[in-house]
Formats: structure tokens, C-alpha cells, sequence
């Protein structure tokens, strides 16, 4: 998203008020909409634009302008069927780019197969993330797809004291160091000159299983994020 543009979020949960939220700090015009008045009167105060109606049928959405808008997040929680009816009815109205959130793989295929243009599904991406940093083996992980992850990790003993350049990293375990923070420092691009100290952290980037084996190698200190 370049352009600020309009985006509309269905579904004010915790997870469509946090996106509707930052969305909006990010610049773009959001409407929110929700079913329950309670939510919509609390959401208020945080956002310009807060509707409440049923986002299920193509009636409404085309009353409230959605048709007009770029983008639509369907956000909307545990009911599934509204989920997908949600959905349905934004791909009915031809909205050019749709984000919908999933609870199980099931309901995330039938979004796709009703149209949604991406599924995302936040619940499963932080329980695999809190997974990898309670093993103590990294302290933040992040799925690029369901084969490259990003983690975070300390250094191991291996590759203490010596340049990247010389650790034989690529060859070895087919990962790439993007960058290195300091104690008491900030993360800094890592270059094949940048050695590595003990207290170092890394951020790496490879195949799942690959960027894994580092971080199972010896020496990795269990820490908390600065």
C-alpha cells in the first residue's frame, strides 16, 4: 500500500482494532464496521469513521459505500459463518483487494475459494512464534511463507569471535546474517566483515528447516527482547 487509500475493516475484535487502528496511524481513511453496539460506542473515541451494521449481506455493504473503498479486511472473529458470508459479499461487490482472517486451515480454504485474496491467520502465526521462543532456541520468529522464516537469535559458540565471512554460514547452513545488534546497541546491517561477538544478536534469513538447525546449534542464549 504505497498510497494512502480508503480500507474498510469488518469485525471489530481485538484483532480488527488493532489493524483498524494502525492503519489509520499509518494514514489511511478506515471505516470500521461492527455488528455489536457496545463495540462500536467503545471503538468511537479511537477511530474516525465506526459503523455498526451487518457486514453479511451485499444490501448493506452497498448502502455503507464499500464498493468505493480499495481494500477490505473481514476481521470478524469465532463466527464463521459471517466470516465467509462477509467475504462473499465483498468479492459480490468486486472490491479489487480482500484480506480475511482464519481460524482453521478448513475455514481459511473456503475464504480462498470464496474469493479472498489473502488469508491470514494470526492466531496459528503467534502460537507457532511463542513456540520457538519458549524452546529457548530464539528469541523472536517470523514465517515469511510456509519455507523462508526470519529469526532472531544469539550467536552460536561456533561462530564466536570470527567474520562472517569465515564462518562458512551460506555453505553450511544455507542462511544469510542480515544483521547484528550489540550489546546496548541497535541492529546494524551485517556485512562479510562484521565479526561476531558473544553477546551479539542476529537476525537471519532461510529455509525453515535450514534457519532452524542454527538455531538448535550450541552456545544460543535463552534471552528476553531489549
Amino acid at each position: 500500500m504505497a498510497n494512502k487509500e480508503q480500507v474498510l475493516v469488518i469485525g471489530l475484535g481485538r484483532f480488527g482494532q488493532a489493524l483498524a487502528q494502525t492503519m489509520t496511524r499509518l494514514g489511511h481513511e478506515v471505516l470500521a464496521i461492527d455488528s455489536d453496539p457496545s463495540v462500536v460506542r467503545k471503538c468511537a473515541g479511537d477511530l474516525a469513521t465506526v459503523v455498526e451494521a451487518d457486514a453479511t449481506t451485499v444490501e448493506v455493504l452497498r448502502q455503507i459505500g464499500a464498493d468505493d473503498f480499495g481494500m477490505a479486511v473481514v476481521a470478524i472473529g469465532n463466527d464463521i459463518q459471517a466470516s465467509i458470508m462477509a467475504t462473499y459479499a465483498l468479492v459480490d461487490l468486486g472490491v479489487p483487494m480482500i484480506w480475511a482472517k482464519a481460524i482453521t486451515t478448513q475455514h481459511g480454504a473456503i475464504l480462498q475459494r470464496v474469493g479472498a485474496h489473502n488469508v491470514v491467520f494470526p492466531e496459528r502465526d503467534m502460537g507457532v512464534r511463542v513456540a520457538h521462543t519458549m524452546s529457548g532456541r530464539t528469541i523472536d520468529y517470523v514465517e515469511l511463507d510456509t519455507e523462508f522464516v526470519l529469526i532472531e537469535a544469539t550467536v552460536p559458540t561456533e561462530f564466536v569471535n570470527k567474520r562472517i565471512a569465515d564462518t562458512g554460514v551460506r555453505q553450511k547452513y544455507d542462511i544469510t546474517v542480515l544483521c547484528v545488534k550489540r550489546p546496548g546497541g541497535r541492529f546494524t546491517y551485517a556485512t562479510q566483515d562484521t565479526v561476531l561477538n558473544e553477546k551479539d544478536l542476529v537476525v537471519v534469513f532461510g529455509p525453515t528447516r535450514k534457519a532452524e538447525e542454527f538455531a538448535a546449534l550450541p552456545g544460543h542464549r535463552t534471552l528476553l527482547r531489549d
